[in-house]
C-alpha cells in the first residue's frame, strides 16, 4: 500500500472516502481495527492509516476487507477509485484525454514516449532521477505510465502517430537488453493498424521539431489540445491558434520523418545493432 503525500486534494478526498466506507462496515460488527488487520493479515497501523486516508489501500486489501466484513461488493468495488488515487494528478488528467482522444498524435525527442515504454524501460527512467524517488514514488509512478497505455486496448479504436527522435532508439538507457525489449516492443505496437510509428533521423538537414517534444490529442467532439512536459511542468494547450501551432509543427516534423514502413525496417536495423 502507498502511502499519501498530501499534495493532490482530489486524491485525498477519494482516500478519505475509502477510508469512511471501511470504517462503517467495520464499525457495524463491532470490530477493531487490529482484530481486522489480523483477520485480512495487515497491521493494525496500516488499517489505521487506511481508514484515515493516509495510504492508498491495495486491491488486496479491499477484497479482503469486503470478504471479511461482509460488504457483499460494496468496498472491493472501490479498487478503481483508490488505484487511481495513488497517480499524480498530472497524470490522472492526461489519462482522462487520452481517454477522451479519437486521435493521439506525439513527437518525441529524448526518450521514447510514454505510451509506448515498457516497464523495465520507464522504471529505468524514473530511477535515473535526482534528487532520488523513493522506491514506493517510482512504483506509483510505473503504474500509473502503465495504466495510460491501456488506451491501446479501449474500443471503439484509437489512431496513434508517433515520430520519434533516432537518438530515441540508440541511447542505451537502463543497458541493453531493456533498450532491446523496448526496440522489440516498438516493433510489436508499430505492426498494429491502428498505430503509425516513424523515426526522424538524425542527418536530416531540416527539422520542424527543435522547440521540443509534444502531443495533440483530437477529442471526440472535435476539439484538440495540445500537451508539454518539461523538467518540473505540465502544460496544456487549448487557445486554437497555440494549438494550430502545434499542429503545423506536427505535419512538418511528419513529412521530414521516415515512413512508417521505413521506420519499422529501421528499428529492425537499430535492434540488430544493439
Amino acid at each position: 500500500m502507498e502511502p499519501y503525500d498530501g499534495a493532490d486534494e482530489e486524491s485525498a478526498a477519494v482516500l478519505r472516502m475509502i477510508g469512511r466506507t471501511i470504517k462503517l462496515w467495520r464499525d457495524r460488527l463491532d470490530m477493531t481495527q487490529a482484530e481486522l488487520g489480523a483477520a485480512i493479515g495487515y497491521s493494525e497501523e496500516q488499517v489505521s492509516s487506511v481508514e484515515r486516508g493516509r495510504r492508498a489501500p491495495s486491491a488486496t486489501f479491499l477484497e479482503k476487507a469486503d470478504e471479511v466484513l461482509g460488504a457483499g461488493g460494496m468496498i472491493a468495488c472501490l479498487r478503481k477509485e483508490a488505484e487511481e488515487a495513488r497517480f499524480p494528478k498530472k497524470v490522472r488528467d492526461l489519462a482522462k484525454l487520452e481517454n477522451q482522444a479519437i486521435e493521439i498524435c506525439a513527437y518525441a525527442n529524448s526518450v521514447v514516449h510514454g505510451l509506448l515504454q515498457t516497464p523495465d524501460y520507464a522504471r529505468e527512467l524514473y530511477e535515473m532521477r535526482r534528487p532520488a524517488f523513493s522506491e514506493e514514488e517510482v512504483e506509483r509512478l510505473v503504474a500509473a505510465r502503465l495504466a495510460r497505455q491501456e488506451v491501446f486496448d479501449q474500443q471503439p479504436s484509437r489512431v496513434f502517430t508517433f515520430v520519434q527522435e533516432e537518438v530515441t532508439l540508440r541511447r542505451p538507457l537502463g543497458g541493453r537488453m531493456v533498450m532491446r525489449k523496448q526496440l522489440e516492443h516498438l516493433l510489436e505496437l508499430g505492426r498494429r493498424r491502428d498505430v503509425e510509428i516513424q523515426v526522424m533521423p538524425t542527418n536530416r538537414e531540416e527539422h520542424g521539431g527543435l522547440a521540443g517534444p509534444f502531443q495533440l490529442l483530437r477529442l471526440e467532439k472535435g476539439e484538440t489540445v495540445g500537451h508539454n512536459e518539461a523538467h518540473l511542468s505540465s502544460r496544456l494547450f487549448s487557445h486554437p491558434k497555440e494549438v494550430q501551432l502545434l499542429e503545423i509543427h506536427y505535419g512538418i516534423i511528419r513529412a521530414q520523418a521516415l515512413t512508417p514502413r521505413e521506420s519499422l525496417a529501421f528499428i529492425e536495423k537499430v535492434l540488430g545493432e544493439t
